[in-house]
């Protein structure tokens, strides 16, 4: 009996189009090769943030004698961090397979490959096949990280972050080939817990979708934390020596060699798209193209998450998945991208909704405003001991409306829930500013911004 709908690639596109369906009634199953939950719960996200709040531990800690807290012989206990990572991620993994279950979704564990576009064969790890079919396909089949092909980049000890997430021992030193928000937050964790990083990016600034005041002062922050940057570089060439890896890089002020034991291949992701490399499927270098409602240039096939290249993040891939989802099942929805937001989690964070100042002028000029609210003038932030940071509004000239918000700071991705919504509803610098906050919290600072916005600022000078 053929499915209504079959997807390929079980992580927070595909499972979360596989549960919506269910949940219609649909008869729905699901294709996955490796691990529920794809990169993001395994590789990614998850495993990353379980690091970081240890990490951030390590960081408080360290910080606890201005707050009158007295602590001798902090250790750091890898093994019981790595142990802690991967306890929550099996939670979580088996909480997707729960919801599948629960949802009549079937679960396929193998690889999947179209042979037409209602036929798919599934191939699994016995070497076994078998062929199913479905009126309509899903692909999810997620994003892989990109291996830049320099001399010696397959050498022992080149990493990626896959394996950077796993590692069995703090390594003395490392190098970070990328200053994107992967290879950001990895030398975050790590050099707070006391491993000499060196971050390598080609581009004139670290993560370069970001607005320029937010990029220019995380990165001062970061190397006040010990982290050496260099940016403008470009890696030539890794060596080994018995024991290190010897990494070239041009710079503005000349060719610079640095000696490290591990070096971090932090470059990027590329979509996967082996799945379909049968079909006619119109496929570009940075993905399968689709329409706004999610479909292919064949009709009953629908493509979501990393593979399209349209935002490589986990929230877009499953609000992707539950809008592919509807249109399965008949409905016409389109894809909304106004409102994404993009999160980083240094410490302190970042959040960022809609557009940057560099966006917004070029698609407004000068008719522009902005308001911004340091944290050291917050309450709540100094009682938590942050000072550093910024919330930046950006909104237009003619009707106030918010069209970018941009923090760096102390739950700035929390925070940045407040501003999706204010952009998604087209809010107003006026309403935000009318809208009590509660007090003493950090949200407050995005009230304060917009009255700076107004030119009415009341905590800030």
């Amino acid at each position: 009996m053929p499915y209504d709908i079959a997807i390929i690639g079980g992580g927070p596109g595909g499972y979360v189009a596989a549960i919506y369906a269910g949940k219609k009634k649909a008869k729905v199953c699901l294709i996955e090769r490796d691990e529920l939950g794809g990169t993001c719960l395994n590789r990614g996200c998850i495993p990353t943030k379980a690091l970081i709040h240890s990490a951030n531990i390590v960081s408080e800690i360290k910080q606890a004698k201005r707050f009158g807290i007295i602590t001798r012989d902090v250790q750091i206990d890898w093994n019981t961090i790595q142990k802690n990572k991967e306890t929550i991620v099996k939670t979580l993994t088996k909480g997707v397979e729960n919801l599948l279950k629960a949802n009549g979704v079937k679960t396929y564990k193998g690889t999947a490959k179209l042979l037409d576009k209602n036929t798919i064969e599934i191939t699994y790890q016995t070497g076994q096949k078998e062929t199913i079919t479905a009126q309509k396909i899903i692909l999810a089949t997620g994003s892989s990280t990109v291996i830049i092909p320099i001399p010696g980049y397959d050498l022992p000890g080149v990493i990626t972050s896959d394996e950077a997430l796993s590692l069995e021992e703090l390594p003395e030193s490392m190098l970070i080939i990328g200053g994107g928000v992967i290879g950001i937050e990895l030398g975050y964790i790590y050099n707070t817990m006391g491993v000499d990083i060196t971050i390598v990016e080609m581009l004139p600034q670290i993560l370069p979708r970001q607005d320029e005041e937010i990029q220019k002062e995380l990165r001062k922050i970061l190397e006040r934390q010990g982290i050496k940057i260099y940016t403008s570089s470009k890696v030539k060439a890794i060596e080994k020596t018995e024991d290190k890896l010897i990494t070239t890089f041009e710079t503005q002020e000349g060719v610079k060699q640095i000696t490290t034991d591990r070096v971090l291949m932090a470059a990027g992701r590329k979509p996967n798209t082996e799945a379909v490399k049968d079909l006619n499927l119109d496929i570009q270098k940075t993905g399968i193209t689709v329409d706004e409602y999610l479909r292919t240039n064949i009709q009953n096939i629908y493509a979501i998450g990393d593979v399209t290249g349209k935002s490589m993040l986990a929230h877009v891939a499953s609000h992707q998945g539950i809008t592919a989802a509807k249109n399965a099942l008949g409905q016409n929805k389109k894809m909304d991208y106004k409102v994404i937001p993009g999160c980083i989690y240094t410490s302190p964070e970042v959040a960022s909704v809609g557009l940057t100042e560099e966006e917004a002028r070029q698609k407004y000029k000068d008719n522009i405003k902005i308001g911004r609210f340091p944290f050291i003038a917050s309450g709540k932030a100094l009682t938590l001991g942050e000072r550093q940071g910024f919330v930046k509004i950006i909104s237009d000239s003619k009707y106030n409306e918010i069209l970018g918000v941009h923090i760096l700071g102390p739950n700035a991705t929390e925070l940045a829930a407040e501003a999706a919504l204010a952009i998604k509803l087209e809010c107003t610098a006026e309403e935000l500013a009318d809208t009590i906050h509660a007090h003493p919290t950090l949200s407050e600072a995005v009230m304060e911004a917009s009255f700076d916005l107004l030119g009415e600022p009341i905590h800030k000078m």
